[in-house]
């Protein structure tokens, strides 16, 4: 039996935020655009195709270090960043003493990016003390003792000898940075003003790249899965492949979203991506012409040789309960003795569709419930819409099977509504939002909540077990067999009743 898909592992994310740049603003994996931008979108798709450029560059004065600076106007950005976190960050309390440390790793990161220890520094004998310029910069007096470290070090930086010419905003943002990372949570983030113009290019247009599903809540961007027959599969990306460098220049600590927007480009133009394979003792470039990428949804169809319908479902889109619908109606109306729903390499996509996906083959009862840090939660149910809510059925899962994806598949297997075959889910379960900083000075991106399953089962950073476990290998890829597929073909086939 051939392969249904380049079936392959890893995931994370939602809709097509791959590196076709057709990223319509999914929220289910993670907001990686802004709340009112989505909205607007959804309400009037129309902005999808603004002008390319049309968005304002961000223009921001420089004030050199040794300059006067008015440090409670500079350090606003930092406290209310802080505040944000406290009113949102899923994990509360906050632990006051990793934000200073953060930040103070932030601050000495930039320096030992220039060769210099802060630590080694030479300072003015007539400079403010540390708590000084703590006062000056309006540290909230509750954490003025955890950041007296970090005070020390900004006063060598801004005082000392460092031989480098540099910004005062350079260094807040690498402070800020540090500070929202010292959290430990790698979905959780802080973009600068120029960071956060380049995320927004996704919305700019650009309907071209190289086609595959991406993660940009790790280190480096990594590949999900290359989407079938795009140019990111033509040129030999494998699923868990890191993303180092793009054109040479390295990406290490540069956001997700801004990696992203350096590999979009015109169709025909070439990017080369240097990639880390954990097969591969050496890192190696990767070129790939870029070309338009066009998404599937779903395809359908009878087995052949079987009475066995089979669906594959790529993404939870716009539109992709109502194209899941069309297909089971036409599938069913075959009359199969079963359903073997594909969901590999699907990185997920919008809730509501997947609430409305899944009613389609759960009856009634909760889809999922989202936990906030205080403990609340909002809870979503089945609606009475399915057509395949009785057919005996099999869901193929593997490592790309992600957010959206494993929402469905954890919802039918703690219902017993059918088995889960293949391999272990990525395990991408939490929100994120984000949150504009004022006066232009970039924002937040904060996990606010995570997804449990009916039994209220954790996915995040664990994801879903299958019932039955198939491996699939490179070399099943290479000869074009589908032991997963097979596997399942197989199970429906020794049924003894409809129940599982």
């Amino acid at each position: 039996m051939q392969s249904k898909t380049s079936v392959y592992i890893l995931a994370a994310l939602a809709l097509i935020l791959g590196l076709c740049a057709c990223v319509a603003a999914s929220a289910f994996g993670a907001y990686f655009i802004f709340q009112d931008e989505i909205n607007a979108v959804i309400s009037d798709p129309s902005l999808l195709w603004r002008e390319p450029g049309a968005q304002p560059p961000i223009e921001e004065t420089q004030i050199p270090v040794g300059e006067g600076i008015d440090l409670a106007e500079l350090f606003a950005p930092m406290w209310e960043a802080r505040q944000f976190l406290h009113e949102d960050f899923v994990e509360q309390p906050i632990n006051e003493a990793a934000l200073a440390r953060g930040a103070e790793d932030g601050l000495n990161s930039f320096f030992d990016a220039n060769g210099v220890n802060l630590d080694t520094v030479d300072v003015s004998a007539d400079a403010p003390s540390a708590s000084s310029l703590s006062s000056q910069a309006g540290t909230p007096a509750e954490i003025a003792d955890e950041f007296s470290a970090f005070w020390e070090d900004w006063r060598a930086a801004q005082y000392g000898e460092t031989g480098t010419i540099v910004s005062y905003q350079d260094l807040l943002y690498s402070s800020l940075r540090g500070m929202v990372d010292g959290l430990g949570d790698s979905n959780t983030a802080y973009l600068d003003p120029f960071e956060l113009q380049q995320s927004d290019l996704s919305l700019e247009g650009n309907y071209e790249g190289i086609g595959a599903w991406v993660d940009t809540t790790t280190e480096y961007v990594t590949i999900i899965a290359p989407m079938e027959g795009s140019p990111a599969e033509e040129a030999g990306l494998l699923p868990g492949d890191i993303v180092l460098a793009v054109d040479g220049q390295d990406m290490t600590g540069v956001d997700g979203n801004v990696v992203i927007s350096r590999i979009l480009g015109p169709a025909g133009t070439t990017v080369v991506l240097t990639i880390q394979r954990e097969s591969e003792p050496e890192p190696f470039d990767v070129e790939i012409v870029r070309a338009a990428i066009t998404v599937p949804s779903v395809e359908s169809e009878i087995l052949e040789g079987t009475d066995i319908a089979y669906v594959q479902l790529f993404t939870f889109g716009a539109d992709s309960a109502s194209e899941l619908h069309e297909a089971l109606a036409s599938v069913m109306a075959e009359d199969p003795a079963g359903l073997i729903l594909d969901l590999r390499n699907n990185g997920g996509g919008f809730l509501n569709t997947a609430v409305e996906i899944t009613s389609e083959f759960v009856e009634d009862g909760v889809v999922l419930y989202e936990e906030y840090g205080d403990g609340t939660r909002d809870t979503y149910k089945a609606q009475d819409s399915g057509l395949a809510t009785d057919i005996p059925l099999i869901v193929l899962v593997n490592q790309g099977t992600a957010s959206a994806s494993e929402i469905l598949a954890g919802a039918i297997q703690d219902y017993e509504r059918g088995q889960l075959v293949g391999e272990t889910t990525f395990g991408k379960g939490s929100v994120q939002v984000s949150r504009l900083l004022s006066d232009n000075k970039g924002a937040l991106r904060i996990t606010i909540a995570h997804w449990l399953t009916p039994d209220e089962r954790q996915i995040h950073g664990i994801g879903l077990e299958p019932d039955v476990v198939v491996p699939l290998t490179e070399e099943d890829l290479l000869a074009d067999r589908d032991p997963q597929l097979e596997r399942a073909v197989e199970l429906l086939q020794a049924r003894s009743s409809t129940n599982w």
